[in-house]
């Protein structure tokens, strides 16, 4: 029957990889939707980026409670990688434990390393479940959380649980069949948690009972691996993989720093130089900010996929917390759910379907308005998502292309442009001023 398990294991893994290639290839797609951008600066400090944030979640322990339950149920993902490696094995060549007899000792500090990450993922998960859905933290229970991304901040916690119960009835019924069939069952040694947990759970039952949870425990770990793998692309928990790339492409320039507009810089060259804009190559006139998402660039719109919607960013927000409409981390999701509509719209209608929609009908003017471009939510982010930089590019969209602006900023701009400044003094005011200031203080 063992080649009948590896052909078994072979085919779900085709299959995954088949459905996998067309739901992450999705994603791909949305992503290039985007401007392509330069990506300059140091690249050892984009690498150490990536090893801080994505890797050692340096921002996760601004709230100490939750980094350390979130880095229970990561470390335990990491790790179980290592014995996810030996299922595959195993599962590939109808054996079972293929690596116990060959690592002896360091296998069985492995396996009780795993399980002592899983039992402290098990009470991590439990907590959040109760964060969740007892305690209701406002920032988990805002409007945009409502519907779809309450369900999947759930299911994951409950699918981490069905994770945890496959691997401790695995290796609990294992513990007990190396007692009783030596022979087919290679030792493991004294795991830490299932070699006392297993007599506890297993011990009266009889050698078909748990050759069957064995496998049961067996079989639901690998179909749960390959489920999650599917599960990603339609899940916030894309971000396990994203994370990585994006804080490595993340912008390296200081976050107050604004980025100038290619479009305007050659208008204003155009300006000082009739000539070039009357000749018959003259390109013609530019799009100004971000309509929809095509005109934003593929590193936006692979933070908003990279999304964790922790909400961070919008418990940071100071607009957000005196009551403005502004939520950065809704406006992340409305990017990602624009993109998913355009591939649904152009996989049923084709490429050159208009829907009548932008990324303006997903965010509204007033929470584009309500942005004081403070960078908090910037700098909260654990994963170096910059919903600034969205929130910039729709504004200028806005104010430069349907000269929608409130009055208060038109006035502002009309006096940077006749004054230099934002107040309604002439230069040569503001000059006197300055200079009996200085008197004074003289």
């Amino acid at each position: 029957m063992h080649w009948l398990q590896a052909l078994i294991f072979l085919i779900l893994l085709v299959v995954t990889a088949f459905l996998a290639y067309k739901s992450y290839g999705r994603v791909y797609r949305n992503i290039m939707r985007g401007k392509k951008v330069n990506i300059d600066g140091d690249t050892s400090q984009r690498w150490r980026n990536m090893f801080r944030f994505a890797l050692g979640q340096r921002k996760m322990f601004k709230l100490t409670i939750p980094a350390f339950l979130h880095l229970f149920i990561y470390v335990a993902f990491l790790i179980t990688q290592v014995e996810l490696v030996e299922v595959f094995v195993d599962g590939l060549m109808g054996q079972h434990r293929v690596f116990a007899q060959a690592l002896g000792g360091f296998y069985t500090f492995v396996i009780s390393f795993i399980e002592i990450m899983s039992v402290l993922a098990f009470f991590a998960t439990l907590i959040f479940l109760i964060r969740r859905n007892l305690l209701k933290v406002p920032r988990l229970v805002m409007h945009e959380m409502k519907g779809w991304p309450r369900l999947d901040g759930n299911l994951i916690l409950y699918f981490e649980i069905y994770l945890i119960i496959c691997i401790f009835t695995m290796n609990g019924a294992d513990v007990m069949l190396q007692k009783l069939l030596p022979a087919q069952y290679p030792s493991t040694g004294t795991l830490a948690i299932s070699s006392f947990l297993g007599p506890a759970l297993f011990g009266n039952l009889s050698v078909g009972t748990l050759q069957l949870l064995e496998r049961i425990g067996w079989w639901g770990h690998i179909l749960g691996v390959l489920g999650f793998v599917l599960y990603l692309p339609q899940s916030k928990h894309l971000h396990i993989m994203l994370a990585f790339p994006n804080t490595w492409f993340a912008s390296l320039k200081p976050k107050g720093e604004m980025t100038n507009m290619p479009e305007v810089e050659r208008e204003v060259a155009l300006m000082f130089n009739p000539e070039a804009a009357t000749a018959s190559d003259a390109p013609p006139p530019a799009h100004f900010g971000a309509k929809d998402v095509e005109d934003l660039t593929r590193i936006q719109l692979l933070s908003a996929y990279s999304c964790t919607e922790c909400g961070r960013c919008t418990a940071s927000c100071p607009a957000n917390t005196t009551g403005k409409k502004l939520s950065p981390r809704k406006v992340m999701m409305d990017v990602r759910d624009r993109m998913e509509e355009k591939a649904t719209n152009e996989k049923q209608h084709g490429a050159d379907f208009d829907d009548g929609k932008t990324l303006h009908s997903y965010i509204s003017k007033e929470e584009l308005n309500a942005c004081t471009t403070c960078n908090a939510c910037a700098e909260a982010c654990p994963v170096n998502i910059n919903p600034l930089s969205i929130i910039l590019a729709m504004r200028r969209y806005k104010i430069m292309d349907e000269a929608d602006s409130p009055a208060e900023w038109n006035l502002m701009f009309t006096n940077v442009e006749n004054n230099g400044a934002v107040w309604q003094f002439s230069p040569q005011d503001r000059a006197k001023w300055r200079n009996e200031m200085l008197n004074e203080s003289s």
